[in-house]
C-alpha cells in the first residue's frame, strides 16, 4: 500500500523546495553582478531530492555531498544567511568564508560538506558511517554524489568495505544525467548506475528523483535497512538541472526539447498543484510561504552585504586540528 502523506508534510516539502529554488536562484542573479566569485553550482531542478530525503531521515543523520551542496545544506538547517555569506566570501559564511560555493559545512546541523574533489565524498561518508557504528549509535548517513562520480574508482573501493563491515550509509547517486556537459550514455555502457552495487550484493534501486513522495519512500526504506544493522543501499534518484553544471556553462549540449519535458515535471509545480487541488489549501496560505521565503532569502542577501571579510590572520587557521574533534567524542 502506498504511503499516505499528510497536508503538512507537504506543506512543508513545498516551502523548503520554493526555498530551496528561490535562494539558488538570487545566488544566480548575485554571481551575474559579481558579487559572488568563483565556481557556482546550483541546485535548480533537484529540490524534490533534498526534500524527500529530509523527511524520511533523523536530524542526528548526517549529509555528505559534492560540491552542489547549497540545497542539501539548508534543507539539513544550514541558514540562508550564512549560507549567501559563505558564497559572499563573509567571515559569517558556514565554512567562516574560506571554503565558497562548493564547501559548505555545519556541524551542529550533521552537514559536513561541500567536497570539490570528485567522489572524494563516497569515501568520508562511509569514513562517516563507521565512526558511527563504532560509538554504537542509530544514527545513519547518507553520501550524496553525482553520475560522474558514479566512474571514479573509489565507489567501488568504498562499497566494498561499506558492505563488508555493514555500514550505516545510504549511497545516493543524484543522477542529472549530465557530468559536468558529457551524458551518462558517454561514459559508461552501464547506463542504470544502480547496478553498480550488484557486484557488492548491495540493495540497490532506481528512484523517481521528480517527486519528494518517490524519494521519500526509497530513502525511508534505506535508512530503516541502515538503522536495523542491515548495512547500505545504493539509490540511483533520477533528477534533472536546469542550469549548467555551474555558472560558467551555458549548456548548449542539451535540447529545448529535454529542458521542457523535465518542466512538466517539475517538482516545485505539481506539489503546488497537489496542495490546491487535492489538499484544498487556501490562497492566503500559499501566498504565505510565499512571502516567508522571499523574506528568508531577501534578509540572506542584506546579512551577506552587511557582514565583516575575515581578518588576514585567519589565512593561517583551520588548518590543523588543534583540541578533540567535538563529533567523534562524547
Amino acid at each position: 500500500m502506498a504511503t499516505k502523506f499528510s497536508k503538512e508534510t507537504y506543506l512543508y516539502w513545498y516551502e523548503l523546495m520554493l526555498l530551496l529554488r528561490r535562494f539558488e536562484e538570487k545566488s544566480g542573479q548575485l554571481y551575474g553582478m559579481q558579487k559572488i566569485r568563483g565556481f557556482c553550482h546550483l541546485y535548480i531542478g533537484q529540490e524534490a531530492v533534498a526534500a524527500g530525503c529530509m523527511t524520511a531521515t533523523n536530524p542526528d543523520d548526517i549529509f555528505i555531498t559534492a560540491y552542489r551542496d547549497h540545497g542539501l545544506a539548508i534543507a539539513k538547517g544550514v541558514s540562508a544567511k550564512s549560507c549567501m555569506a559563505e558564497l559572499y566570501g563573509k567571515a559569517t559564511g558556514c565554512s567562516k568564508g574560506k571554503g565558497g560555493s562548493m564547501h559548505f559545512f555545519g556541524v551542529k546541523e550533521k552537514f559536513f560538506g561541500g567536497h570539490g574533489i570528485v567522489g572524494a565524498q563516497i569515501g568520508t561518508g562511509a569514513g562517516l558511517a563507521f565512526a558511527e557504528k563504532y560509538r554504537g549509535t542509530k544514527n545513519v548517513v547518507l553520501c550524496f554524489f553525482g553520475d560522474g562520480a558514479a566512474r571514479q574508482g573509489i565507489l567501488h573501493e568504498t562499497f566494498n568495505l561499506a558492505m563488508l563491515w555493514d555500514l550505516p550509509v545510504v549511497f545516493i547517486c543524484e543522477n542529472n544525467n549530465y557530468a559536468m556537459g558529457t551524458s551518462v550514455k558517454r561514459t559508461s555502457n552501464v547506463m542504470d548506475i544502480y547496478k553498480l552495487g550488484c557486484a557488492y550484493d548491495m540493495p540497490s534501486e532506481q528512484v523517481d528523483g521528480m517527486t519528494p513522495e518517490s524519494v521519500h519512500k526509497a530513502v525511508e526504506k534505506a535508512v530503516q535497512r541502515a538503522r536495523e544493522n542491515g548495512g547500505p543501499t545504493l539509490l540511483e534518484i533520477k533528477t534533472y538541472r536546469y542550469k549548467g553544471h555551474s555558472m560558467s556553462d551555458p549548456a548548449k549540449y542539451r535540447s529545448k526539447e529535454e529542458m521542457e519535458e523535465y518542466k512538466l515535471k517539475d517538482p516545485i509545480e505539481t506539489t503546488l498543484a497537489k496542495l490546491k487541488n487535492d489538499l484544498n489549501i487556501p490562497e492566503a496560505e500559499i501566498e504565505a510561504i510565499h512571502e516567508r521565503v522571499r523574506q528568508e532569502v531577501e534578509e540572506s542577501v542584506t546579512f551577506a552585504e552587511e557582514s565583516p571579510w575575515p581578518d588576514d590572520d585567519e589565512l593561517y587557521k583551520d588548518i590543523y586540528v588543534e583540541d578533540d574533534y567535538p563529533f567523534i567524542t562524547d
